[in-house]
């Protein structure tokens, strides 16, 4: 019997030029969805989680997590 575990991972949204959002997974390298409204961004986002951990499972990967992820933000000056 499997027991099913939660995980949490933060994702990041860019509201795009041409309109809608696409969305990383900082935590899962090369998982990149979008959306055309903040909803169907994460409802997406949720989509690619379960695909990409499938993926791992089904290659005996280890699945990463935000675990011990610290998170900042900095401000730099630019002459750009």
């Amino acid at each position: 019997m499997s027991t099913q575990r939660v995980i949490s991972y933060r994702i990041l949204l860019r509201k795009e030029p041409e309109g809608g959002y696409t969305v990383t997974v900082p935590s899962l390298p090369g998982c990149v969805t979008y959306g055309e409204s903040i909803e169907e961004a994460t409802e997406m986002a949720k989509d690619a989680i379960e695909l990409y951990l499938e993926s791992l499972k089904a290659h005996n990967e280890e699945i990463p997590t935000d675990e011990g992820v610290l998170e900042y933000t900095l401000t730099v000056g630019t002459n750009a």
